[in-house]
């Protein structure tokens, strides 16, 4: 096929999947945040640089494509997941018998996992009977996209998956919404009506899963459970208006794209912590959530000065000093410090003399360092608290990676590695 010959099928600048045919064989399924742009690029004069001979061989058989447009980008990931299964066309994989693709499977027991495998660790588990499987869909061929997807999926039907049903982190899960409270006979019940949507949905039955969802509406609003109506509500116009931007930075048929920065308009948290060693190799780091989700891109960190030693409120003002100084950083919406009110009042301390009103909560935690409280004002902490339980999180586990980092970089040094 040739580009004139492109140019004349009208491909549409929305998202899908195509399909590239050899005598009504299909050669090649993708997906594409826009088909248009996608499909051409198959005719750009570096193809065979950037996507080897064997896309080139395709492009070069082939004497007709087709396509399908869908609502979202997540849709026409979980479309080119099901039509690879269906068709397995030649020029997607290498080997017929390819077990390194990622898989969803939908764990068989009273509170089912839903769970991202590689192929061919399934086959083995399997074989073992070290799991028992409902569904699996698949193959998935970017593993950095279906995670962003399962991402968004998550947020309107929680789930459980291997970290959550941990009895160390099923708490954190539950306490930001990304797992359900399983423990009344009704929240099971939900939670298994939740599962069977996530089974609708990633067997591309969108109309059908928004059919259930309005049904269930009317039936609770006649019940006069408003609330329970309001949430299905909820679900459906998330399901008619998915925020898939994040798919966009993804891969796209293995290859990688510009990643976006964080919107200018989104609700920005940032998170501080620290993290020592009897005060020495002491690590400062800043994490960003922007409108709920994690802007790894924006975290940074923080060396801090050795004559600090294990003072975590001097060691605060030093981290808290140095990102103001950043003038070419986003300010944030608010601030998420870790500890009581000495850490909070110091944080708002550092603002007032730097002339900034920027609202600042602080995670208290209990013994074992898990969140018990958070310190602040009540309208905030209730209308932000998952993305602030979330920005603390991750602000603890970066600050104990590069304390780690620290440390054998210090080792290092002294010949002891």
């Amino acid at each position: 096929m040739t580009i004139q010959e492109f140019e004349k099928l009208g491909l549409p600048d929305t998202p899908g999947v195509y399909f590239w045919k050899e005598k009504g064989k299909i050669l090649y399924i993708g997906k594409a945040t826009s088909l248009y742009d996608r499909v051409r690029s198959y005719f750009s004069a570096d193809l065979i640089s950037t996507r080897g001979p064997r896309m080139v061989d395709m492009v070069y058989k082939s004497d007709a494509i087709e396509w399908q447009e869908t609502d979202s980008i997540l849709e026409a990931l979980i479309a080119e997941a099901n039509l690879i299964k269906r068709h397995w066309p030649d020029y997607n994989v290498k080997e017929k018998d390819d077990k390194s693709w990622n898989y969803v499977v939908v764990t068989r027991e009273r509170f089912p996992r839903i769970l991202t495998i590689r192929g061919r660790t399934l086959d083995v588990e399997r074989q073992k009977k070290l799991l028992r499987v409902r569904k699996v869909f698949g193959p998935f061929t970017s593993g950095s996209a279906l995670r962003e997807a399962l991402k968004i999926i998550r947020r309107m039907f929680p789930y459980i998956d291997r970290h959550s049903s941990s009895k160390y982190t099923a708490t954190f899960y539950r306490q930001i919404g990304l797992a359900p409270d399983t423990a009344s006979d009704e929240a099971v019940a939900e939670y298994k009506k939740n599962v069977d949507r996530i089974i609708l949905f990633f067997e591309g039955k969108k109309k059908k899963l928004c059919k259930v969802l309005e049904a269930e509406m009317d039936s609770y609003a006649k019940k006069r459970e408003f609330e329970k109506a309001a949430e299905a509500k909820r679900k459906l116009f998330a399901l008619d208006h998915i925020q898939d931007i994040a798919l966009i930075k993804e891969d796209v048929d293995g290859f990688s794209r510009t990643e976006e920065e964080p919107r200018a308009e989104a609700f920005r948290v940032e998170a501080y912590d620290t993290a020592h060693m009897s005060g020495k190799e002491s690590a400062g780091v800043m994490t960003v959530v922007c409108d709920g989700e994690a802007a790894k891109g924006e975290y940074r960190k923080f060396k801090l000065s050795p004559e600090i030693g294990n003072n975590d409120v001097a060691s605060l003002r030093e981290i808290l000093e140095r990102r103001l100084k950043h003038k070419e950083w986003r300010r944030p919406d608010l601030m998420v410090i870790d500890g009581g009110e000495g850490q909070r009042n110091l944080a708002e301390k550092v603002l007032r003399e730097g002339g900034l009103a920027i609202p600042v909560v602080a995670v208290v935690k209990d013994e074992k360092h898990r969140p018990k409280g958070i310190a602040g004002d009540e309208a905030i902490v209730a209308e932000h608290k998952k993305a602030i339980l979330l920005a603390n999180a991750e602000a603890h586990r970066f600050a104990l990676a590069y304390h780690r980092k620290l440390r054998r970089m210090r080792d290092r040094r002294k010949g002891r590695l």
